[in-house]
């Protein structure tokens, strides 16, 4: 009798899994097919801005490198002072939120040799975004430029940056192409450089020629009076460019991004810190889009916009129905029947199955073969089954609390602060 019972909930099991898993093969198809669509348009359009002129007078300009800990912010300071830019038409603020005494010492002996401001709350109250809204209390600039401690922009980046607000008088935001010092580390850090080529090299240029583009957090410039007449950034929000940058196209400003204007920064070196990171950034995109999606469905934008300002935030999600469907599937088959072993329809159906959720995987090779990086491909492949897998965990995590509304706490990753 137990054994009946037993085979009964067994077929149940198989039952239901086959169920799900085909009912999940659509959305992982349709993201697939979204992934390569993004590619194919990337190879046959180029980016558009080049703002290649000379300016004859430059606008006072605000750097602002928010802290929390992080000593490597020096290196990035150091970086600033080297700015091509006008000296007296510059200013450098370090808004140090650290708990840590000696580091904040060493940015206070930094600071006052090289006169950069420091700004201090006592606190970490708000996360990045109270520290940057802090920082604008004490900022003289008409532009305000942002960089996470770990970035290190060239001699001629604020130029560049800048140039953009100067020919254009509705241009809200300006956001650089991130590229990695540390990408060849090791496995995680390829695979965390190609996540995030895949949105900068396919996503945003598609983005910016729709007039959509987003910030990404860092190597961004947004006018002083913009941020005040938005309300500043949103506090305790842990992707605040992203937020900040749907309300600026809602009040019918533009957002350049700048393609060839690259700016170096770092990725995650551990699987704990990328899971870490990713979980964030899914939590936060897709909280942005529940608080705009009003405006964003059924707003002034047009159906194109829509649907790419929709795929941007919410494309984490893809990752949950791939975690279903791969799941649901490895139920199925080893819940089943002992048959003999076909070797033919096992392959047809490990192949449909592969082909079916590698679309994100096949975005990232093509961005590595564009990038002429494919030495790096035999290993993002592993990673992808491997680091991929905790990944995955972590932004299912940060879009079911973003779903249930649920508080998540700011994490600071950590940095390695070499120069490459």
């Amino acid at each position: 009798m137990d054994m009946l019972i037993l085979n009964q909930v067994w077929q149940i099991i198989n039952s239901t899994s086959f169920f799900i898993y085909n009912i999940f093969f659509f959305p992982v198809m349709f993201f697939t097919i979204y992934f390569l669509t993004i590619s194919l348009i990337s190879i046959f359009s180029k980016p558009k801005n080049n703002f290649n002129i000379k300016i004859k007078e430059w606008p006072f300009v605000t750097i602002q490198i928010p802290t929390y800990n992080e000593i490597v912010a020096l290196r990035c300071a150091k970086k600033c002072l080297q700015f091509d830019y006008p000296k007296d038409r510059y200013e450098i603020i370090i808004g140090d939120d650290s708990n840590n005494p000696e580091i904040s010492k060493k940015i206070d002996e930094f600071a006052s040799k090289h006169g950069i401001k420091v700004t201090r709350r006592g606190s970490n109250k708000g996360f990045k975004a109270g520290n940057l809204n802090h920082m604008l209390k004490f900022s003289k600039g008409e532009i305000i430029v942002v960089f996470d401690s770990d970035f290190v922009p060239e001699r001629k980046f604020l130029k560049k940056i800048v140039a953009p607000f100067v020919l254009g008088k509705n241009v809200g935001c300006v956001q650089a192409r991130w590229i990695f010092l540390n990408e060849k580390q090791n496995i995680v850090t390829k695979f965390a450089s190609g996540i995030v080529m895949v949105y900068q090299k396919l996503i945003a240029p598609i983005n910016n020629n729709l007039n959509v583009p987003l910030l990404f957090g860092s190597g961004q410039a947004v006018r002083k009076d913009l941020i005040k007449k938005l309300g500043g950034w949103q506090e305790w929000s842990l992707t605040e460019d992203v937020e900040f940058s749907v309300r600026v196209l809602k009040a019918g400003y533009k957002i350049v991004y700048l393609h060839d204007l690259k700016v170096k920064g770092e990725v995650p070196f551990t699987i704990k810190d990328l899971r870490k990171q990713q979980r964030k950034w899914a939590y936060g995109n897709f909280n942005a889009f529940l608080d705009h999606w009003k405006s964003i469905l059924f707003g002034k934008f047009t159906l194109p916009q829509k649907a790419m300002l929709v795929m941007t935030l919410t494309g984490y999600i893809s990752s949950i129905f791939l975690a279903v469907f791969i799941v649901s599937g490895l139920i199925y088959f080893w819940t089943g029947e002992p048959v003999p072993f076909n070797f033919m329809k096992f392959s047809k159906e490990t192949l449909k199955s592969t082909l079916a959720s590698s679309g994100f995987l096949l975005a990232m090779l093509i961005v590595l073969k564009k990038e002429k990086k494919t030495g790096m491909i035999g290993q993002i492949i592993i990673a992808a089954f491997t680091v991929g897998i905790a990944v995955t965990i972590g932004v299912a995590s940060g879009i079911i609390n973003a779903l249930l509304r649920k508080k998540m706490n700011w994490y600071v990753i950590p940095k390695k602060g070499k120069l490459r």
